[in-house]
């Protein structure tokens, strides 16, 4: 008896021997049927698991695509968060240099100020020396007027005195001249007393009063 040889281009293989109940090539057989089974159930694993592959597969893509879609607004966000960074860092330079451009002003009108309270201060002590030499000018034109006054006041005085003399000398004339015309009226005539009158200088009225020649001489500031 032989052994069975493998063809190599035959999907069958040769078992010698012509009879069905052969027991070898019924165990062979079933050998076959059961590796043929096996694979089946082989092949039937494999494309269960190709199919649960193609399924892990599709589910991976649809996570990738869903990735590349994060990854694409994540990048778009980058970007619109690139642009506002580079605007707000713009904003911020300008904000510097606004502020640099209002810290020299604020130190220009600084400089200013202390310009301004330093010429003040020296305003204000001009107008106080002004006002001390003002009222020092006031005191000596108010004593200035005062002794004004009080010479005026004692020329009044002196004036009043004068006059007061000057009035006293008349009395005392007049009382005189009344007298001497009583006693030459009891001894001589009236054309003789205007001669008489002529002789001693006293001129006077009919009614005993000095002449007004008289009274101008007596009018003098010494009496």
């Amino acid at each position: 008896m032989g052994t069975a040889r493998p063809n190599p281009s035959s999907s069958t293989v040769f078992v010698p021997g012509t009879g069905e109940d052969n027991p070898v090539r019924a165990a062979y057989i079933a050998s076959l049927e059961s590796q043929i089974s096996s694979l089946r159930d082989e092949l039937a694993t494999v494309y269960k698991t190709q199919g649960q592959n193609a399924q892990r597969l599709l589910a991976m893509n649809e996570t990738l695509r869903e990735k590349e879609e994060l990854s694409r607004l994540d990048g778009e966000n980058l970007r619109k968060a690139r642009e506002e960074i580079a605007i707000l860092r713009k904003k911020v330079e300008q904000h510097n240099e606004l502020m640099a451009e209002k810290d020299r002003t604020a130190q220009i009108l600084h400089d200013e100020i202390n310009t301004l309270q330093l010429e003040l201060s020296q305003i204000e002590e001009r107008n106080q020396t002004l006002t001390k030499d003002n009222a020092k000018l006031l005191q000596r034109w108010l004593d200035a007027k005062q002794a004004e006054v009080n010479r005026m006041n004692e020329a009044n005085e002196f004036y009043e005195d004068m006059q007061s003399r000057r009035q006293a000398n008349l009395n005392k004339q007049a009382s005189t001249n009344g007298d001497e015309k009583a006693s030459s009226s009891a001894n001589t005539s009236v054309s003789g007393n205007g001669e008489e009158g002529k002789e001693t200088g006293a001129t006077t009225t009919t009614d005993g009063t000095p002449s007004r020649a008289e009274t101008d001489v007596n009018l003098t500031p010494n009496g």
